[in-house]
């Protein structure tokens, strides 16, 4: 009798990238050019469980992200400039 008892389904599903949503700190991140900072220095706090050891980690991302606004702000202010010479 136990021969005859289904062993249950065998499918998994699939799911579609659609589907899953990123993270919005990860989609900035990624966007600004800075993922391989943030990747150095979330594998450094996870190996020292210690934001102290980490500094130099924490610098490069900050000095990364503190560029890349510096960048964003510039592109918005050409822009801007632009937009309003076309009036």
């Amino acid at each position: 009798m136990s021969a005859s008892v289904p062993q249950g389904h065998s499918w998994t599903r699939q799911v579609k990238k659609e589907d899953e949503e990123e993270d919005p700190v990860d989609q900035l991140i990624s966007r600004s050019g800075c993922a391989a900072s943030h990747y150095a220095l979330q594998e450094c706090m996870a190996q020292h469980q210690d934001w102290r050891q980490c500094q130099p980690q924490v610098q490069a991302f900050k000095d990364c992200m503190s560029e890349q606004q510096t960048k964003r702000r510039e592109e918005l202010r050409k822009k801007k400039e632009q937009a309003s010479t076309h009036r």
